[in-house]
């Protein structure tokens, strides 16, 4: 009896013991599924930064928003600094050099092409025959004005004589007074013919030395359109003739720049890898409605003819010149949209961010730098480049470098 009562304890006991550990058992589940809970917040945020800063396509993190102390990871060309070193306030400018002056040589009559005595590329003097027409026709024409000319002078002297005796005549009073007028306008007229002859003569003589086609001026010949042999009309291109001592550029500037430039100021071209150094001759008075440009007109000696016509180069008219200034690369620059606040950067200082408003002088957009006239100081570390939101204070590692 006394053993059942026992083992009928025992078993209760038992069941009690087995429901108590079932209970520590799922409370120790819940606990560590409450735990389990708890880190993957953590975890996820982690995984969020690293996610953010492989999207930015940066080793490691990401960072708060603007004004957040989240940790900021850059690319050592992600900072640059600041130097101090030269800039110039200059203007760029491009476009082709031409020659300084081009000449059409065209045909003064209707004929047929002789002969033809040039090539492209000969350098001519002036007044060097460069072709000839035949010219039968015209010296023909010549001859005939010379023959009347000489006609002409014949009677003058004839009149002449005569009026001269009649003068005499009168004088004895031999003759009448309208006898002696008479003789008097016969001179008149004889003159007169001796005058329009002369003017024959030269039309004449024109007509004929037009049968050679002369080169205007010293230069070399560019263009050669007629071949001999080939019957051309009057005013038809026969030679394009250059002259390539001096080549000339004419470059558009932006209206807003064209006070930064005067005659006589410094240009440096970049020529086929080489740089020469050139002066600005003039620049247009008036702006051009469509482009709002400028045209600036720069000439450049080439005495040796080594630079060609058409040539393309590009380069910069030099104004004022700053030696020792301190040198930020434009990228680093930052204005906030749609305002007029100053330009601002951001520094990194102390291994966090600081944006600082600086003030600007010359700014060189050719070469992308800019003169800090205050604001930096040498040594300076600013970000360049868009590397995503930034506030001040946040934390800053370079990957590869120090912060």
């Amino acid at each position: 009896m006394s053993r059942r009562i026992a083992e009928g304890f025992s078993a209760p006991r038992t069941a009690l013991t087995c429901a108590a550990l079932l209970l520590v058992s799922a409370c120790s589940k819940g606990g560590d599924t409450a735990a389990a809970d708890a880190r993957p917040a953590s975890d996820g945020a982690s995984r969020g930064q690293a996610g953010a800063a492989a999207a930015a396509g940066r080793p490691g993190g990401g960072g708060g928003g603007p004004g957040g102390r989240g940790g900021v990871v850059l690319a050592a060309t992600d900072v640059a600094t600041l130097t101090i070193g030269v800039i110039e306030n200059a203007v760029a400018v491009s476009g082709n050099l031409r020659p300084i002056e081009t000449i059409e040589v065209r045909s003064r009559l209707n004929g047929d092409i002789l002969q033809v005595y040039v090539q492209e590329g000969e350098r001519v003097r002036a007044g060097q025959v460069l072709a000839r027409f035949e010219a039968s026709q015209q010296e023909s024409g010549r001859r005939s004005a010379e023959a009347d000319r000489e006609a002409a002078r014949s009677q003058l002297q004839t009149a002449t004589w005569a009026a001269e005796q009649s003068a005499a005549l009168f004088k004895a009073g031999a003759i009448a007074e309208q006898e002696n007028r008479a003789s008097q306008q016969a001179v008149v007229a004889a003159q007169a013919a001796v005058a329009a002859s002369d003017a024959r003569l030269r039309t004449a003589s024109a007509v004929a030395g037009d049968t050679r086609v002369l080169a205007p001026s010293s230069g070399i010949i560019d263009r050669r359109t007629v071949q001999p042999g080939e019957r051309v009309s009057i005013n038809a291109p026969l030679f394009t003739l250059v002259h390539n001592e001096t080549l000339e550029l004419a470059a558009n500037v932006p209206s807003r720049s064209a006070n930064l430039v005067r005659p006589g100021q410094l240009v440096r071209l970049s020529i086929d890898n080489r740089t020469i150094e050139s002066r600005v001759a003039r620049v247009s008075p008036t702006v051009d409605p469509v482009s709002r440009s400028v045209t600036v007109y720069v000439r450049v000696p080439n005495g040796t003819g080594a630079i060609k016509g058409n040539t393309f180069v590009s380069g910069r008219v030099v104004g004022n010149r700053e030696a020792n200034a301190l040198l930020v690369p434009t990228s680093a620059i930052r204005q906030a949209p749609g305002t007029e606040s100053a330009p601002f950067v951001w520094r990194i200082a102390g291994g966090a961010l600081e944006k600082r408003n600086v003030t600007l002088g010359v700014v060189d957009d050719a070469l992308g730098v800019a003169e800090v006239k205050e604001g930096l100081t040498a040594g300076d570390r600013v970000i360049v480049g868009n590397v995503g939101a930034l506030g001040n204070g946040a934390k800053v590692t370079i990957a590869g470098g120090k912060s």
